[in-house]
């Protein structure tokens, strides 16, 4: 966990961190882990070193946080890692100033990927949500690692037919959208490579996500 303690903008104190370590443990994860975390605090320093944050520590909690609960194929891990978020900043740092209800009002936002429009949200909500989506545009061998981890994560959850399905059909919303990314930052940064890696996964029948959740 040095990473985090070391990007952080502000104190993170040790209980929060290893508590937090703990949530991310459980129960195993091929891809939202903790690693996870650490991708998206790269891009969160991007933008602190690009157009900036206006609220950059509650932005930061809700890297933290926004997964720190999760269990493929439920419906309120994003309302349940919100939940978590406050709890922990009410227990670790209740005189910290922190805006927790905005720390979970972001978290919350990531049940809506892929259906929301730019403009929809704030500068702030919409950088956020842009970093945790930026895996779409990584380079081939780390987007196809990432195709491989969900599949790894949903298998056992439901027949591997309904996961290619219902995966299948998340892609090709967002390969057919106008927008990818909600900020104009990673919009000019992202797009082409992310578009590009869907239409390498999608134009096959049997994509490499159909082959790694198994037949």
């Amino acid at each position: 966990m040095t990473i985090i303690s070391t990007s952080a903008p502000f104190h993170l104190p040790p209980g929060l961190v290893d508590a937090l370590a703990a949530a991310y443990a459980q129960p195993p994860r091929a891809y939202h882990n903790i690693e996870h975390v650490h991708e998206v605090l790269a891009h969160y320093a991007d933008v602190a070193a690009g157009p900036g944050w206006s609220h950059p520590r509650e932005v930061f909690l809700a890297v933290l946080y926004h997964d720190a609960i999760y269990e493929a194929g439920k419906r309120d891990n994003e309302a349940r890692s919100a939940q978590l978020a406050r709890d922990e900043i009410a227990r670790h740092l209740p005189d910290a100033g922190i805006d927790a209800a905005r720390v979970a009002e972001l978290i919350e936002l990531t049940a809506r990927h892929g259906r929301m429009k730019a403009g929809e949200v704030d500068a702030d909500a919409a950088l956020f949500l842009d970093c945790d989506m930026a895996i779409l545009a990584a380079e081939p061998a780390r987007f196809d690692a990432y195709d491989r981890q969900i599949a790894q994560e949903y298998r056992g959850t439901m027949p591997a037919w309904l996961f290619r399905h219902y995966r299948r059909r998340f892609l090709k919303g967002l390969a057919g959208a106008p927008r990818i990314y909600l900020s104009e930052f990673f919009h000019t940064r992202c797009d082409a490579a992310a578009r590009a890696n869907l239409a390498r996964v999608l134009k096959a029948p049997r994509s490499t996500l159909a082959a790694s959740a198994g037949r």
